[in-house]
This record gives C-alpha cells, sequence and structure tokens, in this order.
C-alpha cells in the first residue's frame, strides 16, 4: 500500500506532469478531451543539457493499444513502491483525474472504455515528430538514446531480421543505443548490423566469453550545452538465462558491478561532467545497482516497461522509465554547472496517435518497409468479443487465447506461454489480424512443443519462474513475468521462499490435483532448448482463431494470489 509520506511527495511533484501547469489547468484540459500537440510538447526549456529517452519500442512502428498492468507486485523494499503501484492506487500517488488523458496513458482503469475516447498511441513516425520538435528546440544540447528491445516484436521485424527497424531507427538518428531481444536474432546478425550503425551500439557487460575481455564498447563521450557527457551502455544482463545462449555462445553478459564503476570512474576521469546509464537491467535491478554504484547522475532504465511520471531518485542519482511500445517519450533537461548536476526538469510525453502530427519522412520510411508484406498484414483471421492484453505479472487474456490454441490444436492437458511484457492490445469488437498474433507471438525460436512432464516438473517450473519474478534480491530477478499456464489453476504466496510459493496446483477439466508422480500432456512455446521441435506458435494460434472464429474469453480466476 501508498504511504502517506509517498502521496504528498508524489502530489507535490504532479504538477509538473504533461507540463500543463498545474492539477486546476490539467484538470480543465482532461474535461475538454481537447488535446493538441503544442499542449503536448509545451516545455519550457531549462538548463543545458536535454536528454530524450525511447525504449522497449519492440519494433511496434503503427499506433498501436496497449494496456498497462492491472497486478504488479513487488516484494522486499520494493513492495508499493514505484513502479509496483498500479491501477487506483497509481492514480491517487500521482494525482492524477480518472478518466483523463494521463489515466488512460498509465493505467490499466476503465482502459477499454478510454480507449474508444483517446484512442491507439505511439506509432514511430509520431515519435520522430517529437523527437524532431525537441531536436529543434535544444539543437546541439541534445541527445537521443535508446534502450534497446527495438530491433523485435513484430511481423516485419521478424521477416526482415530487424532490418526494418535498423532502417528506422538510422532516421531517428539516436546517439547511443543498448540491447536486449536484438541478440535473439544471433550474434553474427548483431554483429553485421552493429558494424554498420551511424551511432554507438554499447554494452559495458557484454564480454567475449573466451577471452572475458569487453564484446562492444562500453562508454561513449559527447559534448552537449559546453559539457561533457558520457552515456554508458547496458544490456539485458540475464539473456543467456532468459533467452537462448546458443544464439550468442561466444558472448557473457551479468549485471558486472565493478567493471560499471570502472568504466565511470574512467569516464569522470576523462572529464565527464555527466555520466548517463543507458540500462535495460529493469527497474529493480537499476535502483538497487544506484544505490551501490557511485558517480552515475542518470539511469534511463528500460526492459520491465515500466511508464512513471517522474524521476525516482536514489541518492545523487535520477532513475527514468520511458514505458514501452512508442507510447512515450522521456524528455529530462539538466542543468549541469561546475562539473556537476544542479538540477533538472522531467516530462513523460504520451504519443497520443490522433494528436501528434505524423512526421512525414518517417511515415513514407514505415510505408516503404511495410508494403511488401501489407496482404498478410492485414489478412483478417477473426474477432475478438474480449479486451485482448498481454502485460501483467500473470495471466493476461492474449495470453490465455495463446494457452487455449495450445490446448485444443495441440492436444494437451495443460499449456504454458511464456511472461513476455511485449504484445499489444486489441478492443472488443476488433478483428484479429496476422500482423496482432505476431506482435504477441514474432520471435525467433517460436516452436510448439508437445510433451509429457510430471507434476512435480510442473511445481518445479512454476517455482523457478516464481523465484525469478518474486526474489527479494532484484539481482537474482532474472525473467520477464509469470509463465501463463492453461489448462491448470494453483495458488501463488510471493512472499514464501522457493520451492514453498506454488500450491494447490489443479488440472481444470477434471478438477483434481495435480500428482507430482503423475505424467500430463503438456505443450509450451519459446523453449531456449536449440533442438526444439513443433510448429511455428503463430501458425497454432491462427488454426485456433479460424477455427472459432469470434474469441471469447472469460476472466482468468484460475490463479491464487497470496501475499502474506
Amino acid at each position: 500500500m501508498i504511504s502517506r509520506r509517498e502521496f504528498l511527495q508524489a502530489s507535490v511533484a504532479a504538477s509538473a506532469i504533461l507540463g500543463l501547469g498545474g492539477t486546476g489547468k490539467f484538470a480543465a484540459f482532461a474535461a475538454t478531451q481537447s488535446m493538441t500537440q503544442d499542449q503536448l510538447l509545451d516545455f519550457e526549456d531549462f538548463g543545458n543539457v536535454t536528454l530524450v529517452h525511447i525504449t522497449d519500442i519492440h519494433a511496434q512502428v503503427k499506433p498501436i493499444y496497449f494496456r498497462e498492468p492491472s497486478i504488479n507486485l513487488g516484494v522486499g523494499e520494493a513492495a508499493g513502491k514505484p513502479p509496483h503501484v498500479t491501477g487506483a492506487d497509481f492514480l491517487r500517488l500521482y494525482n492524477i483525474e480518472p478518466g483523463s488523458p494521463e489515466a488512460y496513458a498509465l493505467t490499466s482503469e476503465d482502459f477499454t472504455a478510454l480507449a474508444g475516447t483517446y484512442g491507439r498511441m505511439g506509432g514511430l513516425d509520431r515519435v520522430a515528430t517529437v523527437v524532431k520538435a525537441i531536436r529543434a528546440a535544444r539543437g546541439d544540447n541534445m541527445l537521443l538514446l535508446d534502450g534497446g528491445d527495438t530491433w523485435q516484436g513484430s511481423y516485419v521485424s521478424h521477416h526482415t531480421n530487424g532490418g526494418d527497424m535498423v532502417e528506422l531507427m538510422n532516421l531517428l538518428r539516436p546517439d547511443a543505443m543498448t540491447a536486449h531481444w536484438e541478440f535473439t536474432y544471433g550474434e553474427d546478425r548483431v554483429r553485421e548490423i552493429v558494424d554498420e550503425l551511424p551511432f554507438a551500439f554499447l554494452g559495458s557487460n557484454i564480454f567475449d566469453a573466451e577471452w572475458d575481455e569487453p564484446a562492444y564498447e562500453h562508454t561513449k563521450m559527447f559534448e552537449r550545452g559546453g559539457v561533457k557527457v558520457a552515456v554508458i551502455g547496458q544490456a539485458f544482463p540475464y539473456l543467456p538465462i532468459a533467452n537462448p545462449g546458443w544464439m550468442f555462445p561466444s558472448l557473457s553478459f551479468g549485471i558486472r558491478e565493478e567493471v560499471l564503476q570502472e568504466n565511470v570512474d574512467a569516464a569522470r576521469a576523462e572529464g565527464a561532467e555527466l555520466v548517463v546509464l543507458l540500462s535495460h537491467n529493469g527497474f529493480d535491478v537499476d535502483r538497487k545497482l544506484a544505490g551501490r554504484i557511485s558517480g552515475v547522475d542518470v539511469i534511463l532504465t528500460g526492459h520491465t516497461h515500466d511508464a512513471l511520471p517522474e524521476p525516482v531518485v536514489v541518492g545523487d542519482t535520477l532513475l527514468i522509465a520511458s514505458g514501452s511500445n512508442g507510447k512515450f517519450v522521456s524528455r529530462l533537461d539538466l542543468d549541469v554547472r561546475d562539473g556537476g548536476l544542479k538540477g533538472y526538469q522531467y516530462r513523460l510525453i504520451p504519443i497520443f496517435s490522433d494528436v501528434i502530427s505524423p512526421d512525414a519522412e518517417m511515415t513514407a520510411a514505415i510505408d516503404a518497409t511495410r508494403e511488401p508484406h501489407k496482404a498478410e498484414l492485414e489478412r483478417v483471421l477473426g474477432t475478438t468479443e474480449s479486451l485482448l492484453y498481454r502485460r501483467g505479472n500473470f495471466n493476461g487474456t492474449f495470453d490465455d487465447l495463446i494457452c487455449q490454441a495450445l490446448l485444443q490444436e495441440r492436444e494437451a492437458d495443460i499449456a504454458l506461454s511464456p511472461g513476455f511484457r511485449w504484445g499489444t492490445s486489441l478492443l472488443p469488437g476488433q478483428d484479429i489480424t496476422v500482423e496482432d498474433v505476431f506482435n504477441a507471438t514474432g520471435m525467433t525460436y517460436p516452436n510448439a512443443y508437445r510433451s509429457e512432464m510430471s507434476g512435480k516438473l510442473l511445481k518445479d517450473i512454476l517455482e523457478d519462474v516464481a523465484d525469478n519474478l518474486f526474489n527479494t534480491d532484484p539481482y537474482y530477478q532474472q525473467g520477464g513475468d509469470m509463465v501463463r499456464v492453461g489448462g491448470m489453476g494453483y495458488r501463488i504466496d510471493t512472499y514464501k521462499p522457493i520451492g514453498s510459493r506454488i500450491s494447490e496446483m489443479t488440472l481444470l477439466k477434471t478438477g483434481e490435483a495435480i500428482d507430482p508422480a503423475k505424467n500430463y500432456v503438456v505443450a509450451g512455446w519459446a523453449s531456449v532448448n536449440e533442438e526444439t521441435e513443433g510448429p511455428a506458435i503463430w501458425d497454432v494460434v491462427e488454426s485456433y482463431i479460424t477455427r472459432v472464429g469470434t474469441v471469447s474469453l472469460e476472466e482468468n480466476q484460475s490463479v491464487k494470489i497470496v501475499q502474506s
């Protein structure tokens, strides 16, 4: 729960949200629902360095719906703190009016109804408009930094091995990026792209596994506004655990605190007056890191897809969380003088696609990359009567759709679907297209396996994933959200230790308790094992949707969540 102190602290800062000059003016603005591009971009220039941050785009170049999580549980020191605050608690914490544009952009509250009012968000051509406007205002004082998970997550990116996103991001002109899902195209493909990038690809924690030496550039020095700025990249540290290590066998990752501190110290020794960590660690990892590493002024965090309307301050370090899927662009203006950071102003800019005009140059480039695939992208498979979404600690309805497809098309007792955070949303009444399915499944190891697993192995899998998500030490949180389960219910107590979080496992079709000694037919996908066999998950889902025609899903109540 939110403490009164945290609530009051957030309320004081809330007048800066969206730059509308206070809650009274914002309330009037929200009531009329008359957003304009000028209002969204209105920002009084401050200081001499501007950082613009985007992250976790996941190859979403067109405006989309994306429902923020209704459940995002924190444990240990993170319990009840942003970003582990959702729904009505989030609105109260940041003094946001229910039903307002911000409430729609930042929470799951009344999502379907508000989506009808405020429409889609994102679109790389709208992002380009915002970036160009800030660049025009700030000139050489600006750095555009990409937090990674950029090249993967769509039909076109899958079929071009990320080539479409490389082309479009080159047009957007970032100054540096780091990475995560990029490496699932294989290290040879990443190296091929990086060798041709017109900007820096940074990974302080990416090492050659054999020689134990840096495999990529770790720091890039810039001069902006008369200030020497060091940008240090931090790729996702758990790539060989969360993703198939056989796709990048010569590389090792990890948090590598000591290496990072050495690189920070080296940057300071070279005269850096501002040190920025461009990170894909995830928010809780970066919050812990900020308390252990000295000399970092700003951490631009990514991976966990959190969108926060103000920085979280840890000691002397600002943590910036810029959301995902192109829904937001962060602008951070900094006053750097006398060798240090003296002040800041921040804006999380929501990309309302019906309000922000598309940039013509980027629109043309997007259309060109999509044109060869247009017919397949638009091919309708069926319709949905339910809101389809993924994001959240536990089963989303899009995950339930995938699990239903696995259960029926693969004739299984139980279905397992990974807790990925990427994947867009569909409103009730929308057609489901091939593009929509790929937005939730587009990846390079999509085989849908079918095998037998014992009840004991199933419990061990759930326990392992739960520990990745709910370990009280953020450095041991090494995966995504909880694995999604179809055909089986269970109880989870997030505060218990590994081995005792999962109980009351039940086979839904019979109501019987899962027997540890009995084998069950299990279907799943996205196994990290190299020899996994089976049809691509998008083919399984397509087969199911075309067979049922209309998707209708009841609220999933098979997982009982306990925090005690």
